[in-house]
């Protein structure tokens, strides 16, 4: 079966089938060739909507489309021009600092992309970015929130691979400030040789301390998911209702700027996005079902154990296929696809499952910003009006970087602590 699912799968990809529809026809294709009964198609798509961890996936991107409806995107772009404006390409850098606070609210590079894209872009353009730079800078630094709790990929894995949200929310910390950091030293970088202006808020310390104090509460949604977590106060399911309920106190109590219209737009954004990843989810469930009964991950796991020698091997092996398969697929449908075949040959080389899913994640996360199928590359090149192939010269920095953070979690594993 499993020949037959492949070949029509990337053949119907290669028609710009969408994902999930691609894998359900490749799935049907080979359960028809196979003569298993179709049924099967039905109830594997019904059985994953069953799962009460997976709520946690629409409630954390409501929580995090109710805080940005408002005031907050504002206060978190004052605050990190405050932080960072004085150094040269100072807007370039609240990309990235904004990035790290934003992946602490919504968990979604695509939203940290749209929401900063449409802020910092076109005032960037104004003070002389190229539109290239201005978009690779907000492509590659919108991938950091997939790595900062509360994180839809990390969701994901833990949800396909039975290894603890909470474990992998804490390990991902470390990694993302690195890539943050990583990033914050390529635009400075760049802006030395661009000779780009520095961007201070004007106020000094008194504008500063208004600003902290209004983005304040804002600024505690990570500490009080990760806290709730790590104390064993709530499951993550819990904590992402927990988080819903603190941001409509937030906005509507402390920011005062709460609408009926607010909450429905963000409600209907939550229903679009969470029904693009389910019908994903629901999909790659048939697949693995397929992959299961043909016994694919336990092969697989022998012939990487019979063909490379060490397991440092495997594991450069392991990141070059990610890379690819980033490239082409989006980052949800390539972890629902790859992290039941990967978990086998992790578990087989006795590698850590919770730094599996690390590397995994920012693997996939390059694909974001990489042709022909980059997410936040192409929603930044149309906010700046910029060119894909002017863009993609400009993230070469930024490629750079993620490469070494990818090798550094990779074989350093005192980085994915948990």
């Amino acid at each position: 079966m499993t020949a037959p699912l492949v070949w029509i799968f990337v053949a119907l990809m290669a028609l710009s089938v969408p994902v999930a529809h691609a894998m359900l026809g490749g799935a049907a294709a080979a359960l028809w060739l196979d003569g298993k009964p179709m049924a099967v198609i039905a109830q594997r798509l019904y059985t994953p909507t069953q799962s009460f961890p997976m709520l946690a996936i629409p409630f954390f991107i409501l929580a995090g489309n109710l805080m940005m409806s408002g005031k907050f995107g504002v206060y978190l772009v004052n605050v990190a021009r405050l932080l960072v404006g004085n150094f040269k390409g100072g807007l370039g850098q609240v990309s990235i600092i904004g990035s790290v606070m934003f992946g602490g609210v919504s968990g979604s590079a695509v939203a940290d992309a749209s929401a900063l894209g449409n802020a910092l872009i076109p005032v960037q353009k104004k003070e002389g970015y190229p539109a290239g730079f201005a978009a690779a800078i907000n492509s590659a630094s919108s991938t950091v929130s997939v790595l900062i709790p509360p994180s839809i990929p990390l969701i994901l894995y833990g949800l396909v691979s039975n290894v603890s949200i909470v474990d992998l929310f804490i390990a991902g910390i470390l990694p993302g400030v690195l890539l943050g950091a990583g990033m914050f030293a390529a635009v400075a970088w760049t802006a030395k040789r661009r000779n780009l202006p520095r961007s201070p808020l004007a106020g000094g310390f008194r504008a500063f301390r208004a600003q902290i104090l209004a983005a304040f509460p804002a600024l505690l949604m990570p500490v009080f998911v990760i806290g709730t977590l790590r104390f064993g106060v709530a499951t993550p399911t819990e904590v992402s209702v927990m988080a819903v309920a603190y941001a409509l106190l937030v906005s509507g109590l402390i920011y005062r700027d709460l609408t009926f219209r607010g909450i429905w737009e963000a409600a209907v954004a939550t229903g679009l996005m969470t029904g693009a990843v389910m019908i994903i989810i629901m999909a790659s469930s048939v697949i693995q079902w397929v992959l299961t009964a043909e016994r694919v991950p336990q092969e697989l796991a022998a012939w990487v154990q019979a063909s490379f020698a060490e397991p440092w091997m495997v594991i450069l092996a392991l990141n070059l296929v990610m890379l690819v398969v980033g490239a082409f697929l989006d980052l949800p449908a390539a972890v629902l696809l790859l992290g039941p075949l990967f978990v086998t040959i992790g578990q087989a080389i006795g590698l850590d499952l919770v730094q599996l899913g690390l590397m995994m994640v920012v693997n996939l996360a390059v694909g974001l910003y990489t042709p022909p199928v980059g997410t936040t590359l192409f929603i930044s090149a149309a906010i700046a009006r910029a060119g894909i192939g002017e863009t993609v010269k400009a993230l070469l920095p930024f490629y750079g970087v993620a490469i070494a953070v990818l090798l550094a979690i990779s074989y350093l594993p005192a980085l994915t602590i948990y």
